[in-house]
């Protein structure tokens, strides 16, 4: 059975519409502006800033006004506690596996905080397992990552659907795996190597695949 590798956040689910909700809600319940928000999302830049950066940002910012543990929690538990999967995508992972794919999750990040979203959303029980940078050592685009998520299969009929170009489509492509950049409304920038695919959504990403007959 050929391989379906999946990235997590903001490809499978909407990490960043939860962490924009948990943000609203902290700045609601601490009395902070909340025209803050947009700096909080340009902090977190997608997810990509480093957690303890991110902390130490928001502690400069609000440490005279908010306690540090609840900057922390809101950090380590608020967009985990908010993720949800769509239903088209549930789906898409459905007819993925009923053609005869096996979807693995692999997704940069620390180990608790990840496997709760895939938990929450129902994905643990849609996929065939999954792999955490933290876990294993290693993070996107480093080829060891997606070794680990094969676990002794082949990449050679692989494909790699995420929203990240360097780490998803790079680190993916580097190996040979074709790849789906989910491409959430933006334009492609790199110059040094292209997706085989481009979708809008995870969902249509999945029916790509599905629909290449190029397991």
């Amino acid at each position: 059975m050929p391989l379906l590798l999946l990235d997590l956040d903001n490809t499978l689910i909407d990490r960043d519409a939860a962490f924009r909700s948990a943000m609203t809600t902290f700045l609601a319940e601490h009395g902070l502006p909340a025209g803050d928000l947009a700096w909080i999302m340009a902090v977190d830049d997608d997810g990509y800033r480093p957690r303890p950066d991110v902390a130490r940002a928001m502690t400069r910012r609000y440490g005279d006004r908010v306690p540090l543990a609840a900057i922390h929690e809101v950090l380590d538990r608020g967009a985990a506690d908010r993720v949800t999967l769509d239903d088209t995508v549930r789906a898409a992972l459905l007819e993925a596996r009923a053609a005869g794919w096996t979807p693995v999750i692999v997704t940069n990040g620390r180990t608790h905080q990840q496997t709760v979203k895939i938990r929450r959303t129902g994905l643990d029980l849609l996929v065939d397992s999954w792999v955490i940078s933290e876990a294993v050592g290693h993070k996107k685009p480093a080829p060891e990552i997606f070794h680990a998520a094969a676990a002794g299969r082949s990449l050679r009929a692989a494909w790699m659907v995420g929203d990240s170009a360097p780490a998803d489509v790079g680190g993916a492509g580097a190996l040979g795996v074709r790849t789906v950049w989910v491409s959430r409304g933006r334009s492609w920038a790199e110059r040094d190597f292209t997706p085989t695919r481009v979708a809008a959504d995870a969902a249509t990403a999945i029916g790509l695949v599905v629909g290449s007959g190029q397991g």
